[in-house]
């Protein structure tokens, strides 16, 4: 037997086991949620999970005594605590889980930290892998006609695409809210005939070259990129940008920059988007951004507080126009910090365990999940890996995450053998 008809036979075989009467209660599988929307609130650095959600006694930077930064409050759920600058969140922890037990195996890398936790996966040298928002939108596509399934607010980089799954998975973005996305903005002294007569000249060169290249895939995929990005710059798409259309009131509430990219999630989400990653922008308000190295750390509370705003804003709005159990939540970084202080007062990096956030989506929600010790530098209970992390947002997005992507024709399994938390279902 050579080795193509081994390997059909096993696959066969595995999967008529696997079709067999009971099979699927036996191995614990986890119901899918129903969630129509993600959103990444992305914190490139690395949040300090002892500052923010995993708080433990107060350290002292200048003697070197390990612990928290800041004093801890109680929430609304029992037992759960949080830092003193996430005041407005911490009312609002019924619907949130911290899940104060994650690692990984990355450290000292910022770019493979921050590919870690976009991707699910270590870097390879033979595959690129999808970014989460690339596989949520290649499995659900967009929720509406007329808008992309994948919008990024932020700066675009290889880790946050498609990789082996191609463009069709990848995002629009835009980094700067007020003007849209890149390249998709029409100059405002561009008048509607200019504009007629520019797209029936392009739609000749179209033409022509779909004679001229017929059946060239490169071509083919050239043009429908093309057709899709005069679709998104009319107005119905660009009018979801325009944030002047909310109150005043609201916008206030939301707050800095970052809050207002997270106003505009939940108009994305309404237009039909599918998945939105929202980057901190403000990194040197406190100097250093999340990476809270060294004098990074005296304001730290800075940007804790425009995360308060603008999570606990979100919660609200969701929930008020009937979206928060139809939209997971993800606060993510790349790792997290140690509890000791480093030489300049501030902390280094840490991976071997931190904490991310899952919110909303109708999820049974806990407030924290998972426990580390008394300074948070290792794992206590119910250790997470980041495929898990990645199986659980996957799995509320009602896409099993035990299912297979295809790179070309070879299977990749849709995390690295990831597990849901049970628990959350």
């Amino acid at each position: 037997m050579n080795r193509r008809k081994f390997i059909q036979s096993t696959t066969a075989a595995a999967a008529s086991a696997l079709a067999a009467p009971g099979i699927t209660q036996a191995a614990g599988a986890v119901p899918l949620g129903k969630a129509e929307h993600c959103v990444m609130l992305w914190l490139g650095g690395g949040m300090a999970q002892i500052d923010t959600f995993d708080p433990k006694a107060v350290g002292d930077a200048k003697a070197k005594k390990a612990g928290s930064y800041y004093s801890a409050i109680e929430t609304s759920v029992p037992g759960v605590e949080v830092c003193e600058h996430l005041s407005k969140t911490a009312k609002q922890m019924e619907h949130i889980t911290a899940v104060r037990s994650l690692h990984h195996d990355v450290v000292d890398e910022h770019a493979a930290a921050a590919n870690r936790m976009h991707t699910g996966r270590p870097t390879s040298g033979t595959v690129t892998y999808p970014s989460l928002g690339s596989i949520i939108a290649h499995k659900r596509g967009a929720a509406a006609e007329g808008v992309p399934a994948y919008v990024l607010l932020g700066y675009p980089n290889i880790a946050r695409g498609p990789g082996f799954l191609g463009p069709e998975a990848g995002f629009i973005y835009s980094t700067d809210i007020g003007s849209g996305p890149a390249g998709l903005a029409r100059p405002k002294w561009l008048a509607s005939d200019r504009i007629s007569r520019r797209e029936e000249l392009l739609a000749a060169v179209r033409d022509g070259g779909a004679k001229r290249f017929a059946g060239d895939k490169k071509f083919s995929d050239y043009d429908t990129a093309l057709k899709e990005s005069l679709r998104l710059s009319g107005p119905d798409f660009m009018d979801v940008f325009n944030l002047d259309a909310e109150s005043a009131d609201l916008r206030n509430a939301y707050g800095s920059d970052f809050g207002q990219r997270c106003l505009l999630t939940r108009r994305l989400f309404q237009a039909g988007v599918r998945f939105v990653e929202v980057s901190y922008g403000d990194n040197f308000k406190n100097g250093t951004g999340w990476d809270t190295h060294n004098d990074g750390q005296l304001n730290q509370h800075l940007l804790i507080q425009d995360l308060d705003s603008a999570m606990s804003t979100m919660i609200t709005d969701l929930d008020s126009h009937g979206l928060l159990d139809k939209t997971v939540i993800l606060i993510n970084s790349e790792f997290g910090r140690p509890g000791n202080f480093d030489s300049g007062g501030g902390r280094g990096h840490q991976s071997k365990v931190f904490t991310n956030v899952i919110a909303g989506g109708g999820l049974n929600h806990k407030g924290a999940w998972g426990a580390s010790n008394e300074i948070s530098e290792e794992i206590a209970d119910k250790p997470v890996s980041v495929p898990d992390y990645f199986a659980t947002a996957l799995a509320a997005m009602q896409i099993d995450p035990t299912e297979n992507l295809y790179d070309g024709d070879r299977p990749v399994p849709i995390t690295d053998l990831g597990k849901p938390i049970a628990e959350l279902f």
